[in-house]
């Protein structure tokens, strides 16, 4: 069995890896962390595992964390992980991040975005980001893997079958995208409160937010030369999910049966991605970490639409699915 300790277990990633690291046939929860503040049974802090889960979310005691697991699900918000992950890592423990701190390798970009020095560039530059369809091999016994934003996830999921053919531009891609309110993250704020999130849409982070580089720096890798993402994120009176329409010019005569196929043959095997013959829906893969996708040509351009569960498929079932093939499991395990 792995053995397994979640850092930042009182969030919402934290308790969505709970959820499934129980489901999970060859995994087991050993050691749960958070604030002081956050700290309790894990029961009273999450009402929905009450006889499911006996462990205490506790403070990080960091020498008992390494008596007691093989990997680390790092829960923690941007620009905090890094002063944790080479404790970790130097205890010799595998380590999968949830922020952000180990997924631009630009340390000027990153700065740029997060506001901040990064303190860890040495193990920046070893770290692999965690998309499973596309760096699996990178991913298998690494020490550290960077989860990548749910947005991302979304995003290059709908756009790598085209941008690895050749087949649009790389200059013009536009990324529309809504997400739920848990998206925010477990922290009241006055702009999620209720009475105004209730009904309401509305877009945020315009021209500048911290998963547009991230977009630009994996889509250039599978293009295999630099890709521009106009990039505009939206929230929506919803819990959970993330919905992305992108549009992009083709660089010659494409039908839509043409994308189909090439996007029924280029995600055959790949067990999270389904190839949808209608736009998809948030409800559809709500609570799951499959990745629903639609393509299709309108007046000329392609059009592609993706669903994710923002919680799932964008974070914490897709640090398990990393989990699993790091460790060498079948990568559906627990995700099922």
């Amino acid at each position: 069995m792995i053995k397994v300790a979640i850092i930042g277990a009182s969030g919402y990633t934290g308790s969505e890896s709970i959820r499934i690291i129980l489901q999970h046939s060859e995994a087991k929860l050993t050691y749960l962390t958070a604030l002081p503040q956050e700290c309790g049974a894990v029961e009273d802090v999450f009402p929905q595992f009450k006889g499911r889960c006996n462990l205490q979310i506790e403070p990080l005691d960091l020498g008992k964390l390494s008596n007691l697991a093989d990997v680390v699900l790092c829960c923690l918000p941007h620009k905090v992980s890094m002063g944790f992950v080479p404790k970790l890592l130097g205890t010799g423990l595998k380590v999968i991040d949830f922020s952000a701190d180990y997924r631009l390798k630009d340390v000027a970009v990153y700065e740029q975005f997060y506001q901040v020095k990064h303190t860890d560039t040495a193990n920046l530059a070893k770290a692999v980001f965690g998309l499973p369809e596309f760096f699996r091999q990178q991913i298998k016994g690494a020490d550290l893997v960077a989860n990548p934003g749910c947005y991302p996830t979304g995003a290059l999921l709908a756009i790598a079958p085209l941008l690895e053919k050749g087949i649009v531009e790389t200059d013009s891609i536009i990324v529309n995208a809504v997400t739920g309110i848990s998206g925010a993250g477990r922290n009241p704020s006055s702009k999620f409160h209720f009475p105004n999130m209730n009904e309401n849409l509305f877009a945020y982070g315009i021209g500048s937010h911290r998963h547009m580089p991230e977009m630009e720096q994996i889509a250039g890798e599978i293009a295999g030369s630099p890709v521009k993402i106009l990039f505009q994120p939206h929230a929506g009176s919803f819990d959970r999910g993330i919905l992305s329409t992108i549009y992009c010019q083709p660089k010659g005569k494409v039908s839509a049966e043409q994308l189909i196929g090439l996007y029924n043959d280029f995600y055959a095997e790949e067990p999270f991605v389904q190839i949808c013959e209608s736009a998809p829906a948030v409800k559809d893969v709500a609570g799951t970490n499959y990745c629903h996708i639609f393509a299709t040509c309108v007046k000329g351009k392609v059009v592609v639409f993706s669903a994710i569960d923002n919680l799932v498929k964008g974070a914490s079932g897709q640090a398990i699915q990393n989990m699993n093939i790091i460790f060498g499991l079948d990568e559906t395990l627990g995700l099922e």
